[in-house]
C-alpha cells in the first residue's frame, strides 16, 4: 500500500478526497507502458493527434457543471466565477491551431546535392506536475502541447486538488486518446523523485514553489532530463501619472483579490506616481470593502476561503509583521473572518521593501502600495525581488511602457492589463521564478528537441 493522499477542503476542514499513492513498483510499470506507447502515438498523423486532445478538451467541458462546485469544495473559488473552461479551451485551441506551423520542419537548403533540415522530435515521456490555484488551466498549458508534439504524458496533480488529473484523464481517455498516453498517477514525493532520478521521463515540466523546483532539479541532476519551472511571484503594478485612474485601481485590485489572491501572476506590490496615489488608495479601499467573503458555494459569494488554513497564516503573518512594522491596514475584519481559512482581504500603505509583505511572495488576498515619484524609482523598486514573472504598466503611451518594460527584469510586461495569460505569447519568468517556458510556439519547442538532417543525394 501507498500513502494516503487526502484532500482537506477549506469550506470546513472536512477531508473531501482521499486517494492511495502508487507504490514504486507500479509506478515504474505504468511509466514503462506510457513509453512504450509513445512511439505509435508519435507515428499517427499530426492533425489526428490534434483532433484527439480537442475532443478531450470538450469532454472536460461537458464535466463542467460538476466540475465548479468540486473546485469550490477543493480549493475554494466561488462558483459564481464558473470554473476554468474558458481559459483551458482557449489555451488548448490555440496549441491546436499553430500546431502545424511551429512543428513543421525548419528547412535550411536544399539543391541538387543536399537535402538540410531540422525537424521537431518528441521528447518521449513527459511529466507534468501540476498546481491546485488553477489547477486545469495551468495542467493543460503542457498537457495539451506535449501530446499534441507526440509526447505521452503523466500528470501528477496536486493533493489539495486530487481530483482534477483524474477528470483529465477520464475525459481525454474518453475521447479516443489511449490510456498508455496520457494518464493521471498519484504518487508521493519520494517516488516521483526516485523516477526522475532513474531516467524515467524525458522532460518535466514542474509549477508551484521554489522549493518544489528545486527538488525537481536536484532528482533530475546529472541525469540531462529537461526540467521547465513556473515557481514563485511578488509581481508588481505600477501607476504612472498619465494613466487611466479607474481602469488601473479596477484591475490591479482585481488582479490583487481574485482567487483570493492564489494567482501566479497575481498582483502582489503596486507602485503609484505620487499625483494618483491617494486617489488610487481610496479608490481600492472602496473595491475591497464591497467583498463578500464567504462559501464558495453561495452564489453571493465573492471572496472565497484561501485553498488551506496554512496558507492563510502565511499572510497573517506577514500583515501581522508589517503593521508592526509601521504599516497601516485599511480593511477592518470582516465578519466571515473566522482566523483560519476565511481570510479579509486587505490593502497595506506606509510599507517598505524591509518587510515581508513586499518581498516574499503572499499568495493570498493582500497587497501593499507604495508611492513614487519617477520611472526610475519605480523600476528600481519592481526589480528588488527574487522573483520575476510578470509586471503590469499603466500608461497612455506605449513608447514610454516599452521603454521602462525593456528595464523590468520579469518574463512578461503588461501594459494596461494583468494577471492574464495569452496563449500566443510565451508564459515565461526569470530569477527564482524559474525557467523554461510554456504556450506559443516557444512552448512547443520546449517539448521538442531539435533533430537535424543532412543528407547527400550525389556521392560521385
Amino acid at each position: 500500500m501507498g500513502q494516503t493522499l487526502k484532500c482537506i477542503s477549506p469550506i470546513d476542514g472536512s477531508v473531501y478526497a482521499e486517494r492511495e499513492t502508487l507504490p514504486p513498483e507500479a509506478a515504474a510499470e505504468r511509466v514503462t507502458a506510457a513509453r512504450a506507447a509513445q512511439a505509435a502515438w508519435a507515428a499517427r498523423p499530426l492533425q489526428e493527434r490534434v483532433d484527439l486532445v480537442m475532443a478531450g478538451v470538450a469532454a472536460v467541458g461537458a464535466m463542467n457543471d460538476d466540475i465548479v462546485p468540486e473546485l469550490a469544495h477543493m480549493m475554494g473559488r466561488p462558483v459564481r466565477y464558473g470554473g476554468e473552461f474558458g481559459g483551458f479551451k482557449e489555451r488548448a485551441s490555440h496549441m491546436a491551431q499553430i500546431a502545424t506551423e511551429a512543428l513543421a520542419d525548419i528547412q535550411v537548403g536544399e539543391d541538387a546535392t543536399f537535402k538540410r533540415y531540422i525537424k521537431h522530435v518528441p521528447h518521449g515521456v513527459v511529466l507534468v506536475v501540476a498546481p491546485w490555484n488553477y489547477p486545469y488551466m495551468t495542467a493543460i498549458n503542457t498537457v495539451a502541447p506535449a501530446l499534441i508534439a507526440g509526447n505521452t504524458v503523466v500528470l501528477k496533480h496536486a493533493t489539495q486538488t486530487l481530483l482534477v488529473g483524474e477528470r483529465m484523464a477520464q475525459a481525454f481517455q474518453s475521447a479516443g486518446i489511449p490510456a498508455d498516453v496520457f494518464q493521471n498517477m498519484f504518487l508521493d514525493h519520494d517516488t516521483t523523485s526516485a523516477l526522475i532520478a532513474d531516467r524515467a521521463f524525458d522532460f518535466v515540466n514542474f509549477t508551484g514553489s521554489v522549493g518544489g523546483g528545486q527538488a525537481m532539479e536536484r532528482a533530475a541532476a546529472g541525469t540531462f532530463t529537461g526540467v521547465g519551472t513556473e515557481l514563485g511571484g511578488k509581481d508588481p503594478g505600477y501607476v504612472m501619472e498619465d494613466a487611466d485612474l479607474d481602469a488601473a485601481v479596477d484591475t490591479l485590485i482585481d488582479g490583487a483579490m481574485f482567487n483570493a489572491g492564489q494567482c501566479c501572476c497575481g498582483i502582489e506590490r503596486i507602485y503609484v506616481h505620487e499625483s494618483l496615489y491617494d486617489a488610487f488608495v481610496e479608490k481600492a479601499v472602496a473595491i475591497v470593502n464591497t467583498y463578500k467573503l464567504g462559501n464558495p458555494l453561495e452564489a453571493e459569494t465573492t471572496i472565497g476561503p484561501m485553498a488551506n488554513v496554512r496558507f492563510a497564516q502565511e499572510v497573517r503573518s506577514q500583515i501581522a509583521e508589517a503593521v508592526a512594522a509601521g504599516a497601516v491596514a485599511h480593511i477592518a475584519a470582516f465578519a466571515e473572518d473566522d482566523g483560519g481559512a476565511y481570510l479579509t482581504p486587505q490593502i497595506l500603505t506606509n510599507v517598505t521593501h524591509d518587510m515581508r509583505v513586499m518581498r516574499d511572495e503572499s499568495f493570498g488576498p493582500v497587497v501593499g502600495i507604495m508611492k513614487v515619484s519617477s520611472d526610475a524609482e519605480a523600476i528600481d523598486l519592481m526589480n528588488d525581488s527574487e522573483f520575476g514573472l510578470t509586471a503590469s504598466l499603466w500608461t497612455g503611451d506605449v513608447e514610454r511602457a516599452t521603454r521602462v518594460g525593456d528595464q523590468i527584469e520579469t518574463g512578461t510586461v503588461f501594459m494596461n492589463r494583468a494577471d492574464y495569460l495569452d496563449p500566443g505569447l510565451c508564459w515565461t519568468g526569470c530569477k527564482n521564478t524559474g525557467r523554461g517556458g510554456g504556450l506559443s510556439v516557444i512552448g512547443y519547442h520546449n517539448l521538442t528537441r531539435p533533430k537535424s538532417y543532412h543528407l547527400k543525394k550525389v556521392t560521385g
